[in-house]
């Protein structure tokens, strides 16, 4: 699969930072997920995860204001 550009993953309410770090939290899952089953990487977790939210299979769900403590 092509590298898909940013844009195309995320819509206009979506920020950009949010992308990146459910990438790496997801990421850090698959190598924990492939060490402790004592499998070997095929491909950097990193591109797998990227691969996994272009297809759609996983989506950014930032918190909401409540959600962090955040009083307005």
């Amino acid at each position: 699969m092509l590298r898909p550009a940013m844009t195309q993953m995320i819509t206009k309410n979506e920020s950009c930072y949010s992308l990146v770090i459910g990438v790496a939290k997801r990421a850090r899952e698959i190598a924990t997920e492939l060490y402790e089953n004592n499998q070997i990487l095929e491909e950097k977790p990193v591109k797998t995860a990227v691969d996994e939210f272009a297809r759609g299979e996983y989506k950014i769900v930032e918190a909401s204001a409540e959600d962090k403590g955040v009083q307005l």
